[in-house]
């Protein structure tokens, strides 16, 4: 697979130009979320119309709402990629915005070591979900789609995810999960979200069609 690199930065107008009507690593969990007896779960609806819409209309759907935990989230991702380069060896560069090749799908980074050989993924959660990661050593359900779905536009042999809480003492204060891409399926993600991409565009022809019967 092949990508183009979109030189935006993040949360800047033109990044969230880019991200309109494509899926991304932050909405995997949404695409691949199920009902239990099979069905689709409202979540993965939502997001379809939600593309469906971005892409007719050319505005983001998102409600741009920030909690300040979100904010402070973000404010310590500089900090965390340090502590990681710091503990790793690994220089880290930045990458703007992944755009496949081919598909309507993209991904931001928060960070690439040369060649994109590895990927980095950084959380910055209040301290008890940090303590939650520390006790499990896992990562949290919602977030392994975001992995895999980079480690599937990016093409990277591993990715590492950090939870980064300078609430705790050293070396408490940060976690490190690798994930190695043939440790994940990144066949089946690919079908899946080949298959939901596909169910995008038949809905945006649908919507697209109706301008035809309202100009009649």
């Amino acid at each position: 697979m092949s990508f183009t690199i979109l030189d935006v930065t993040q949360r800047s107008p033109e990044w969230h130009a880019a991200r309109l009507g494509r899926l991304t690593g932050s909405r995997a969990a949404d695409m691949l979320s199920t009902l239990r007896n099979g069905g689709e779960a409202a979540g993965r609806r939502n997001l379809r119309i939600q593309l469906v819409l971005e892409r007719i209309t050319g505005r983001s759907q998102e409600n741009g709402y920030q909690s300040p935990a979100m904010a402070q989230g973000i404010e310590r991702e500089v900090d965390a990629a340090a502590v990681y380069e710091s503990l790793t060896g690994q220089l880290l560069s930045t990458t703007g915005f992944l755009v496949h090749d081919s598909l309507m799908a993209g991904c931001s980074l928060d960070g690439a070591t040369a060649n994109f050989a590895g990927i980095i993924e950084i959380k910055c959660p209040q301290p008890p979900a940090h303590l939650d990661v520390l006790r499990s050593g896992r990562i949290p359900g919602g977030y392994m789609g975001q992995v895999v779905h980079n480690l599937w536009i990016s093409n990277a042999d591993w990715c590492d995810w950090v939870s980064f809480s300078p609430e705790f003492p050293p070396p408490l204060h940060v976690k490190l999960l690798r994930i190695h891409r043939h440790d994940v399926d990144i066949a089946a993600y690919e079908l899946a979200a080949r298959l939901f991409l596909s169910e995008v565009d038949r809905e945006e022809e649908t919507v697209r069609k109706m301008a035809e019967r309202v100009a009649v």
